[in-house]
């Protein structure tokens, strides 16, 4: 019930959105509106995933809002058709505010660069969006308060994939206790039109550069994908 009704207001949000656009178009005197789906469509994702941000800036479902200095909502493409999702923030994203942007984030912009993306092409975010102390493992109730946003945000951009980077955000997207090692190296359906790729988190490459093959054999599986859509 909690699930249909936060797609209801999202819709309801996209249809308040709609009704303004049209409203402030008539207002500077255009009697005749172009209907362009595809400009429009990510005008208003953009919208309402600002609208999202805002609500999560001020969220206090658990106690991680104490400790925090920012909120880590995600950056990147509203209408990406691939998003990235990793564990939590660290310290360094806690601070800007923004995720990956630490050594394993300069590590992930020059892993998308070997497929050739860049990080606006896509969208990255995290299970959490607050940072757990001492960057400890998130708890299951942390996992549970926040996993909200996180579904309104994929139910928002619309992603045709998904690259879970490291055990939590695989094992809570795939609802499963599976290993990441056993996880990685092929697609799972998630959704109607929606796979997933696992793979081992940037970090763990800084601490086990071993993962560095595996990873890179995700990744040209996941631009041969990508190079499909």
């Amino acid at each position: 019930m909690e699930e249909k009704k936060k797609i209801l207001e999202d819709f309801r949000e996209v249809l308040s959105l709609t009704k303004k656009y049209l409203r402030q178009e008539r207002e500077r005197g255009l009697r005749e509106i172009s209907y362009k789906p595809q400009a429009t469509s990510h005008r208003l994702q953009k919208e309402t995933l600002e609208k999202l941000r805002k609500e999560v800036e001020g969220c206090r479902k658990c106690p991680l809002w104490r400790s925090r200095n920012n909120v880590v909502f995600g950056e990147g493409s509203p209408n990406a058709k691939l998003i990235l999702v990793g564990e939590a923030p660290g310290r360094n994203e806690d601070l800007q505010g923004k995720p990956f942007v630490g050594a394993a984030g300069q590590l992930l912009t020059k892993i998308l660069a070997s497929i050739g993306l860049k990080r606006e092409d896509v969208f990255i975010g995290n299970i959490l969006k607050c940072r757990p102390p001492m960057n400890r493992n998130p708890k299951p109730e942390e996992i549970k308060a926040c996993w909200g946003y996180l579904d309104r945000q994929l139910k928002i951009i619309k992603p045709k994939i998904i690259l879970a980077m490291g055990t939590f955000a695989a094992q809570t997207l795939l609802k499963t206790d599976e290993r990441i090692g056993r996880l990685r190296g092929e697609f799972h359906p998630f959704a109607k039109g929606v796979r997933l790729l696992a793979t081992y988190h940037p970090a763990a490459l800084l601490r086990n550069p071993g993962y560095k093959r595996a990873v890179w054999e995700d990744m040209k599986l996941l631009k041969k994908e990508y190079e499909k859509l």
